[in-house]
């Protein structure tokens, strides 16, 4: 039997009772219903996300961001960070034709639309089809202040939609003079840079209400690409820019052609700046400097810092100089540092080119310090006993599968602290270390100021540890502050605009050890320069102490050295860490360090370096330590240590042991004495 569906039934075959036939709408006017539905559900929703508080938000004005004017030592800007906005120009105060450069440039019809034109979108469309990609956009005045003021750079179709409310709204409820004189004095100009007025200034020494026409052009066409437009990035190409803008103004009836070949001849220039890109490592670490000491700061502030303008060049043309030969030696990248008697921090160089690279190898890169952590396992020696007399022995070591060897191959027998520090001999190093132990070590660089982690074996005795530039650096300054650490600073003051001071340094010092131990530490390092490894550091006019550094394959460079005033380091190497061409501690940094430290301290009085000298504490202190023999006993150990004649030799000295030959007994165990 055939089913039937009662819907398909008429009446008649029903069972009597009328039924209405229901008939199914279309399914385009289905979707039309829908789309018409949805579109006033989404306009609704953009409302209610989009408008309230916009006029509490316009006459808010933009939300306060931290602005920062870095100055030196001396009160000279060397560099700013964050938005620069300056005070609001009104309308009337701006020459007309600054007005006129941006309207025609910007949007020619912004006296005759109502927030969205319509006829410019369509001028734009046509030119991109034209040109086959996007070379004109569509927005107008009111639609980028919308923009700026309230959204975010995306292109998705809610975010224009907004864009379009606000322009709406905008000039509903603002006259075109209110909106205009916000949109200029809010408008992003590159460089940091927000407003016409902090543009002026920054690019070419003046307010905007002194602007000339060609400086004028330029300005105008900075918003369209303000970095790639920059005078201060690229003058030529921002010049040619201003000369589309004189064009535009031509074609708007705004100057005759006249008046814009001779603004065209006579183009503007951005006024003398400092370029040296040099500091600029520095006030990226002094902004973060600030965001610590006053992480809830906003606004703009001026930065008084500690930065010495004479040696921040020294230091620039000591790595400059220095790199230029490390093409030779396949050395790319060198920084430095150097710090003041009370830590202030008063030269830094983190690279090559800070335009290049803006990554500081001065305070950020973590690299092994090879023989320059050394004074950090002499100075956990003195702490447990040993003086710069004591002797240990240069011989083979083997720990293990590990048998550290000297850079020269070679053994010298029994030598003092003070002479396997000078040499800067590893298995001296080494078994000094095993004496001390590795816990000790690692507790002193940490009193030294030095945070990066401490490998717990042997290998960072002969410095296999990373540590950056300004920690070693900072550690050795303990040494010439006769065991005081200054704590390096670098922000002496932190005030706003208007001179209110929100943060003051005050100078700080650890007690790292006691100052015999540092006298002793003067005294070895100082033999370094003198008799060792460093004397290509060495200054002629006043005494110096410090340490060269070589790390495995020669991949790291270092010398960190120090006078009774300053205390600086260098390092060079490689990004990527690969090997160098030999250049180590005492060829390489050391003459760079030097360079540094003649032009540092010429014209200041030399400033005595205490127990670096045989005739000070340290010479006196081991004499305590080690008391001098009488002389009869003195005779006696002479005979000791000669070598014996037996019966039936010849009548020579030739039997003596290689030992004794050397210097005397070694020593097992490394104990002082």
């Amino acid at each position: 039997m055939n089913q039937t569906d009662p819907d398909d039934m008429s009446p008649e075959e029903g069972d009597g009772a009328p039924r209405h036939v229901r008939r199914r709408r279309p399914l385009w006017l289905r979707l039309v219903t829908f789309g018409l539905t949805a579109s006033l559900f989404a306009a609704i929703l953009l409302v209610l996300v989009t408008l309230p508080r916009l006029r509490d938000d316009m006459e808010a004005g933009p939300a306060v961001t931290l602005a920062l004017t870095v100055l030196d030592a001396e009160g000279k800007e060397v560099g700013s960070r964050g938005g620069t906005m300056a005070p609001v120009v009104p309308l009337g105060e701006l020459p007309p034709y600054l007005i006129k450069a941006f309207i025609a440039t910007e949007d020619r019809r912004f006296y005759d639309h109502n927030g969205i034109d319509m006829r410019g979108i369509a001028r734009a469309m046509w030119a991109n089809i034209r040109a086959g990609r996007f070379v004109e956009g569509g927005s107008t005045i009111t639609q980028q202040l919308a923009k700026n003021l309230y959204l975010d750079s995306d292109r998705t179709l809610w975010r224009k939609s907004q864009e379009a409310l606000i322009a709406l709204w905008l000039e509903a409820n603002y006259t075109k003079a209110e909106i205009l004189t916000t949109y200029l004095n809010r408008v992003y100009m590159g460089a940091g840079n927000y407003g016409i007025d902090a543009a002026a200034h920054y690019y070419f020494g003046k307010s905007a209400r002194d602007v000339s026409l060609p400086e004028a052009a330029v300005l105008a066409g900075l918003p369209k690409a303000p970095s790639r437009f920059a005078p201060t990035n690229d003058l030529a190409l921002a010049q040619r820019r201003a000369g589309v803008v004189l064009s535009r103004m031509v074609s708007n009836g705004d100057l005759t052609e006249a008046e814009a070949t001779a603004a065209r001849d006579h183009p503007a220039t951005v006024a003398e700046r400092d370029r040296r890109d040099g500091p600029q490592y520095f006030v990226d670490w002094v902004a973060h400097e600030v965001h610590t000491l006053l992480p809830e700061a906003s606004g703009r502030l001026v930065i008084k810092t500690t930065l010495d303008p004479k040696r921040q060049r020294a230091a620039e043309a000591a790595i400059a100089n220095a790199l230029k030969l490390g093409a030779e030696r396949d050395v790319a990248q060198g920084s430095a540092i150097a710090l003041g008697p009370d830590g202030a921090i008063l030269a830094m160089v983190g690279g090559k080119s800070y335009f290049e690279s803006q990554f500081n190898r001065a305070t950020q890169a973590e690299r092994q310090p090879g023989s320059a952590f050394k004074p950090v396992i002499y100075l956990a020696a003195l702490e447990k006993g040993f003086t710069p007399r004591s002797e240990l022995s240069d011989s083979p070591v083997l720990l293990g599968e590990w048998a550290p060897k000297n850079s020269s191959s070679q053994y010298s027998g029994n030598v003092t602290l003070t002479e396997a520090l000078a040499k800067s001999i590893n298995t001296v190093a080494v078994k000094l270390g095993e004496e001390v132990g590795v816990s000790a070590i690692a507790d002193t660089a940490a009193r030294l100021g030095i945070l990066s982690p401490i490998q717990s074996n042997l290998s960072v005795a002969l410095g296999s540890s990373e540590v950056t530039l300004l920690e070693l650096t900072s550690a050795y300054s303990t040494f010439s502050n006769l065991g005081e650490r200054p704590v390096p600073y670098g922000v002496r003051e932190i005030a706003t605009m208007d001179g209110e001071v929100l943060f003051t340094a005050t100078p700080a010092r650890i007690r790292v050890t006691d100052q015999r131990n540092a006298l002793a530490m003067n005294y070895m390092l100082r033999q370094v320069m003198t008799n060792g490894t460093g004397v290509r550091a060495s200054l002629n006019d006043r005494v110096t102490a410090g340490k060269t550094g070589t790390s495995q394959d020669y991949r790291d460079a270092w010398f960190v050295g120090y006078t009774g005033g300053e205390t600086a380091g260098v390092w060079f190497g490689n990004d990527d860490n690969h090997p160098t061409k030999r250049a180590s501690g005492g060829n390489f940094a050391a003459v760079a360090w030097n360079d540094y430290m003649k032009a540092s301290q010429k014209g200041v009085p030399a400033v005595a370096l205490a127990g670096a000298t045989r005739n000070t504490e340290v010479a006196a202190s081991d004499e305590r330590a080690a008391p001098v023999k009488g002389f009869l006993s003195q005779l006696a150990d002479l005979f000791n240590v000669a070598p014996r004649l037996d019966a039936g030799h010849d009548d020579n000295f030739s039997g003596g042991s290689r030992d004794n030959q050397r210097g005397g007994l070694q020593l097992g165990g490394g104990r002082p004495r």
